[in-house]
């Protein structure tokens, strides 16, 4: 059965929307988490509105005040979201109007397409600066835990087969450039969130005298230099979902990040590689095996990043086939950006205080390292220096590693006979190449895991998160 007219937009309609529709159309119980960013809009629409004299002075005071009454009764949870209102905007618009009269006047020249629109642009730059701290938080952890075993040393890995040497801390700052490129994608979509969209109206602006500037400085839609930053287009302004896209993008490659440096931890905390020992604050046990220790926060790190790609992967289908400008679909926007908001968040932290609890296991970290296969590229560029081409260098290693896994030891204790037979350019010097920390001082060069360059990194990254 219809309801009465809606109150905000019934006049055309002889009969409100029946019950279910109602329900089926309702956004307050999601978007009422909008209600600051909203009560900040009317506040300054209402304040260009009495700089242009489309309201008084005394009004504008009076919905101000009013404003004020019920993000405090909001923050104090008070206030009752009404779902026959449908969302935010018309919720507080109502409870407002009920005690200013002269709210009724707020809407003027002022759409709920704009309004969102503005709603949303300061969303994201509330949320970007939450998460690009909340990022910078948990590259502090890993630059404490960096510090702490400053002088570990672990196999690198490729094909997730040991590789070449590292320290620990150059592992450890390979995460810490993924977080730094997230830290400035969240700092990218802030930047293209700040442009001002009141005044767009619901498609084509308004007849009435507004001053679009006046508001974008109100709500410190600006530049570096103060200057007002319009949207410079009203159809594109109340139809465009870039941010959208671009801030579940930004969450979605963070999530990435994390799950790949969870993987990691996963690895390194398991009993073939006991290279760290994670908090037990973040793990769990088993029900049934009294000795287990699992890496739940690791694992659900790597879980929530599918999580957050199918956010991102909802709005690219939600936004791809409309016509535009705006259309009833958009109103399922903001579900996914509010869950890649709050799980990111999440995640973020929960990265920092596994890592800030992780303790290194230096004996299982120097054992690995100790492996002389690690250094094997090494012996063939000690061959270059001799004056062997590469490609037959490392052929010539290549037989050298192969005739030790038939003799059964290690590469480093093969006679100089052994691998002179091999190649003539093996020298009497040939298994010095096996000292790690003089293997370790030759890689000097920029983004290498040298000791002198290592010592740059930390000074860069304590400067950089200082």
């Amino acid at each position: 059965m219809a309801k009465a007219s809606q109150a905000t937009w019934g006049g055309r309609f002889s009969a409100g929307p029946a019950e279910l529709m109602l329900r089926f159309s309702e956004s307050v119980s999601f978007d009422h988490r909008l209600a600051p960013f909203d009560i900040a809009g009317s506040k300054a629409h209402s304040a260009m509105l009495a700089h242009v004299g489309l309201i008084t002075k005394r009004e504008r005071d009076a919905i101000h005040g009013g404003l004020d009454a019920i993000a405090a009764e909001i923050a104090a949870g008070r206030f009752r979201w009404d779902p026959k209102l449908e969302d935010v905007h018309m919720n507080i618009e109502q409870a407002l109007t009920r005690r200013v009269p002269a709210a009724a006047k707020l809407h003027t020249a002022r759409s709920r397409n704009d309004q969102v629109a503005t709603d949303m642009r300061l969303f994201f730059k509330h949320a970007c600066a939450t998460l690009a701290e909340a990022v910078l938080g948990a590259q502090r952890a890993l630059l404490g835990a960096a510090e702490a075993g400053n002088d570990v040393l672990i196999p690198g890995y490729t094909h997730l087969q040991r590789a070449q040497p590292v320290y620990l801390a150059h592992h450890l700052f390979a995460w810490m450039e993924m977080l730094e490129r997230d830290r400035a994608r969240f700092t990218a979509v802030a930047e293209n969130a700040n442009w001002c969209p009141l005044g767009a109206g619901a498609i084509a602006g308004t007849t009435l005298p507004i001053d679009r500037e006046f508001t974008a400085r109100a709500l410190g839609f600006v530049d570096g230099r103060g200057r007002p930053r319009v949207t410079q287009n009203s159809m594109d302004t109340v139809a465009d979902r870039d941010l959208f896209l671009e801030f579940a993008g930004a969450c979605a490659i963070l999530g990435v990040h994390l799950s790949r440096i969870a993987e990691d931890l996963i690895l390194w905390s398991s009993a073939e590689f006991r290279f760290v020992d994670l908090p037990d604050a973040f793990c769990t046990g088993s029900s049934l095996m009294p000795q287990k220790k699992n890496p739940d926060s690791c694992e659900l790190l790597r879980g929530k990043s599918a999580r957050l790609q199918g956010n991102l992967h909802t709005l690219l289908t939600l936004a791809k086939g409309l016509p535009l400008t705006y259309n009833r679909d958009l109103q399922e926007d903001k579900p996914p950006v509010f869950d890649s908001f709050d799980q990111s968040l999440l995640c973020a932290q929960v990265l920092a205080g596994t890592v800030a609890g992780m303790k290194v296991r230096r004996d299982a970290c120097a054992a690995a390292v100790a492996d002389p296969g690690l250094l094997a590229t090494d012996l063939a560029d000690y061959l270059v220096r001799k004056g062997v081409a590469f490609r037959d260098a490392h052929h010539a290693v290549g037989a050298v590693v192969r005739l030790a896994e038939q003799k059964g030891v290690a590469l480093n204790q093969l006679s100089h006979a052994d691998v002179k037979a091999v190649h003539p350019a093996y020298a009497a010097d040939w298994n010095e190449v096996f000292d790690l920390r003089r293997a370790l001082a030759r890689r000097e060069g920029t983004g290498m895991p040298g000791p002198r360059q290592v010592a740059r990194q930390f000074a860069r990254w304590r400067k950089e998160l200082a």
